[in-house]
């Protein structure tokens, strides 16, 4: 099989039997200059590309409405194959972040759509290349596989892959070759997963009666907004529950299949924390009552709770408040529990959720203090880690670096923005180049708070690089800068002959980090549209673009902006994408105006 690297390229990659094309980014590799969480990219992608040789080639989804088929076991199998190479990446956990979390987070709103979803023209093609096709997809795949167990579920993709070689298939067909092979409703179970939009919060109340517990379950459909399910959706729940004297493996597993359930679970101490849900693999949120999440804190703070549990703890937990249900500043409490972590993915999460917070704070008086939360936070793993890598360090540790120098440069330290600008010179002058992992961090953070002659400089950098990986790096750095002037100037770069059209979308995306960086780019976007959808029309291209300079406003004004400018500008193969926006800019402007106060009255702490 030949692996080709093409220098203008829409997509990541394109898994042309036995001749697959790729970004250069996605596939080639420098060892000086490549870093850890690029290599890995590569690893994944070439896995995605290479699985596609039997899922999409030799047996090919019926029509676009099964393209799950495709992306969402081509998604799973990359990390199958990942782990199975590497299994020191730790790519499972990963996995939670990457895919699980990101699909949950979109499945959760009112313009998602299912899995199966019917496609009737070819504007609806490019849109269903989304979360939901590649991150649900898997993410059910990795359900039903923990559900039927690794042996059944290898001689039921036999038989669904022997039966169906050179041949088209519906969904069905993979339920019924599983069905076979387990020897479980599985067509019954998964068409609840697969037919209907959205996902179920479980909703859990405990009784104890000395080492008895008694858990009541009920299930309903997640939204994002908190608002009631008006469908009466209900799934069937594969359910596992775990204990801290069995954290690893579930001591009581169900399938719930109605609304409401008991479970009885025994053998528990009194203090003993109790979880749903283990490693974070049912594709579903969690509600516990403030007694048994309290339980909980203590597994976090000692990492007796497993990291994948960590991880899903707290996303459940953010999740929980934007919907309204749980309180923006209790979350914030559980987040300080989170001071001793040393997982790369937790941390890396747990950023990512900040981050949203972060950015809606920046539409208040006291962003500096959120700022202040964070550099508290984040400061223990920073006196751990340092900034030179340890002998012998592993491969996350390396990219743990970069995440918690770039969070706390982002969030005002002082000591380590000296510390990047004065990297940063000495790695432009050629005295001492920055190690690859900590590149990002260290641009982004010499944009931030540098010159315009630093930004003359890493701008240098691009001109003068010649791996891709490098210029895309500098692409998402040079917007961070504070300087309106140099804000437009990223801009109208990111549209010159020096970018290559693939990455244009990179350098849009620096941009929209602040206030007035994501002002600029949306009209930016709109002055330039039709060039910009000249370029991109009917690609994936457009709906990111679209998605990265549209979601992050707070204010209904801006919601009705963006909606009358595309109503005036179709985009047809960008609707769905145009829609979700629009309810993620509500969703803020929601949030904002709800957790305003307390988390003002709590941050007063921080300074």
């Amino acid at each position: 099989m030949d692996l080709v690297a093409i220098s203008d390229f829409a997509a990541g990659a394109m898994e042309n039997w036995g001749l697959v094309t790729y970004r250069e980014a996605r596939l080639l590799v420098d060892e000086a200059n490549s870093s850890a969480s690029s290599k890995q990219d590569v690893a994944l992608v070439v896995g995605h590309e290479i699985a596609h040789q039997w899922f999409g080639n030799l047996v090919t989804m019926e029509w676009w409405t099964h393209l799950w088929l495709n992306e969402g076991f081509a998604t799973w199998i990359e990390y199958l194959c990942v782990d199975h190479c590497f299994p020191d990446f730790d790519i499972w956990t990963q996995f939670a972040s990457n895919e699980f979390t990101r699909a949950l987070e979109l499945d959760a709103l009112k313009n998602s759509h299912p899995i199966e979803v019917p496609v009737g023209h070819p504007s609806e093609i490019d849109e269903i290349f989304d979360a939901i096709s590649y991150s649900k997809g898997a993410s059910v795949i990795r359900m039903l596989h923990d559900f039927i167990g690794d042996q059944d579920f290898r001689k039921g993709m036999n038989l669904y892959l022997s039966r169906h070689t050179y041949k088209n298939t519906f969904t069905e067909d993979l339920w019924a070759a599983l069905g076979e092979a387990s020897g479980k409703p599985i067509q019954d179970i998964m068409g609840t997963w697969t037919k209907q939009m959205g996902f179920p919060v479980i909703k859990v109340e405990q009784t104890v009666q000395g080492d008895r517990r008694t858990l009541k379950l009920k299930q309903e459909r997640f939204l994002a907004d908190g608002s009631r399910d008006e469908t009466n959706s209900l799934w069937l729940v594969p359910v596992t529950i775990s204990t801290a004297s069995s954290p690893n493996e579930a001591v009581r597993q169900i399938v719930l299949d109605k609304r409401e359930e008991s479970v009885e679970v025994t053998g528990v101490n009194e203090s003993d924390w109790i979880k749903l849900n283990v490693g974070g693999v049912g594709f579903y949120r969690t509600l516990y009552p403030n007694d048994m999440l309290e339980k909980l804190l203590p597994g976090i703070k000692d990492q007796a709770l497993p990291p994948r549990d960590r991880l899903a703890l707290q996303n459940d937990l953010f999740a929980l408040v934007r919907a309204g249900v749980a309180s923006c500043t209790s979350v914030l409490k559980v987040v300080e529990a989170f001071e001793n972590e040393t997982n790369y993915t937790v941390w890396t999460d747990l950023s990512t959720n900040l981050s949203v917070v972060s950015t809606i704070l920046q539409y208040t008086d006291f962003h500096d203090n959120f700022d202040a939360f964070i550099r508290k936070v984040f400061k223990p793993s920073m006196k751990r880690l340092g900034w030179d890598p340890a002998s012998n360090e592993g491969h996350l540790n390396a990219m743990l670096r970069s995440v918690i120098i770039g969070r706390l440069g982002k969030a005002g330290d002082q000591e380590i923005i000296t510390e990047a600008k004065t990297r940063f010179s000495k790695h432009c002058q050629g005295t001492q180049l920055l190690p690859a992992d900590l590149r990002s961090a260290a641009y982004s953070i010499a944009m931030k708070y540098g010159s315009e002659a630093d930004f003359e400089a890493l701008l240098k950098l691009y001109r003068d690089a010649d791996l891709q990986e490098e210029k895309n790096r500098v692409l998402r750095s040079l917007g961070s800068t504070q300087d309106p002037a140099l804000l437009k100037r990223t801009l109208e770069f990111s549209l010159s002959a020096e970018v290559r059209s693939q990455d244009t979308v990179f350098a849009m995306a620096g941009v929209v980090g602040s206030v007035e960086g994501r002002e600029l780019a949306w009209k930016f976007v709109q002055e330039k549209w039709p060039v910009l959808n000249e370029r991109y029309s009917g690609g994936f291209l457009l709906t990111r673009l679209v998605k990265v300079t549209t979601e992050n406003f707070v204010t209904e004004e801006m919601a009705v902006e963006v909606d009358n400018f595309f109503k005036a500008n179709p985009a047809p193969s960008a609707e769905r994408t145009i829609q979700q926006s629009l309810e993620n800019i509500r969703l803020n402007k929601r949030q904002l105006d709800k957790d305003r106060d307390s988390l003002k009255q709590f941050l007063a702490a921080y300074h």
